[in-house]
């Protein structure tokens, strides 16, 4: 039987069921969007069941039908920056310390990505030891439609993608099913969505569970794409990938240009130098030490509170980014905050 894990919040509820520990994210009417409580709770959770005698492995869903987590709530993260309420850094560096424990756990750590799973929701499940996707998945990193860039240490499994997969999901933010999620590295294998109790009772059991829990992906539909995407996406030139893009043969191509040039383009070329200094660090604990440095220049920056506003405040889907296009963003300084100079 799931209990709120704290006395003044049911945003995170867990039970305890045989040898396995239950976390359920608990805000289904925003997408068990994580709030700084929840990012807390979950911590403090983790670390103290990592010791538990008991507890052998941890699963993690999410509430309601529409998905696991819809990412961090950057409408609150916005609106604490517009009053001066919320330090940007402290609230990533809160997040990606979660992201550091999950990536390190001792203990299996399996992740039901149901339905929708952004942003820090990829932060909260694709690190763990065993990814599940379903029929129903929908996974994303949606940031340079916001005026961020894809953080949580999503850069490292990203950069590690076959080809330039992960570059092109970076760069679009676009949605993607349960074997494309499989095919970039945020997930292991795919399951029907209405296996999950079963799975949960041969964990209690303490069933040592691998990825043949589920079954063989269908083909991805962005490998049939990889012709295009290699080339186009090669190279560390946002403008060069954006003008091959438009000019290539492909209609899907051309058709990825057009949505790349709505994004900000500061995020965009932040995101590409980030992939591939991702790709550069051993580690998700090395990438996530970038993230913060990058997401703390970011949502200074005043990409991000119009990108939110846009996108989920106003909803005109009309953003006013501070550059007209790629080319007036400055490489220079963009690399500078990547590398840290």
């Amino acid at each position: 039987m799931f209990r709120a894990a704290t006395d003044d919040s049911d945003e995170v509820l867990v039970a305890l069921e045989g040898s396995l520990g239950r976390i359920r994210l608990n805000r289904p009417r925003a997408i068990n969007a994580l709030t700084p409580g929840m990012i807390g709770t979950l911590t403090t959770l983790l670390e103290e069941w990592a010791g538990h005698e008991r507890i052998t492995a941890v699963a993690l869903e999410g509430a309601g039908d529409r998905g696991l987590c819809s990412g961090a709530d950057v409408r609150a993260i916005r609106a604490g920056l517009l009053d001066g309420t919320l330090d940007a850094a402290d609230f990533f560096r809160a997040e990606y310390a979660l992201n550091a424990l999950i990536s390190d756990y001792p203990k299996p750590y399996v992740a039901f990505m149901d339905g929708i799973v952004m942003g820090g929701g990829i932060g909260v499940s694709a690190h763990g030891s065993l990814r599940l996707v379903t029929e129903r998945t929908r996974i994303a990193m949606p940031e340079t439609g916001i005026g961020l860039f894809p953080d949580v240490g999503a850069s490292f499994l990203l950069s590690r993608a076959p080809g330039e997969l992960g570059t092109h999901c970076a760069l679009t933010g676009s949605e993607a099913g349960g074997a494309d999620a499989i095919a970039v590295g945020f997930a292991d294998t795919l399951v029907d969505s209405g296996s999950w109790p079963t799975i949960v009772a041969r964990l209690a059991s303490g069933e040592d569970l691998d990825a043949t829990v589920g079954q063989n992906a269908p083909a991805a539909p962005s490998t049939a794409e990889r012709g295009w995407i290699d080339r186009c996406y090669a190279g560390d030139d946002p403008v060069a990938i954006l003008e091959a893009l438009r000019g290539a043969p492909e209609p899907a191509a051309r058709e990825t240009g057009d949505v790349l040039a709505t994004r900000s383009p500061l995020s965009v070329a932040v995101t590409l130098a980030a992939i591939r200094g991702a790709a550069e660090l051993g580690s998700v604990t090395e990438v996530l030490a970038q993230d913060l440095r990058v997401a703390t220049a970011m949502t200074a920056a005043p990409d991000f509170v119009e990108g939110v506003r846009a996108v989920l405040v106003d909803k005109d889907h009309r953003p006013r980014w501070q550059h007209a296009s790629l080319s007036e963003v400055d490489g220079t300084a963009v690399r500078a905050m990547v590398a840290g100079a």
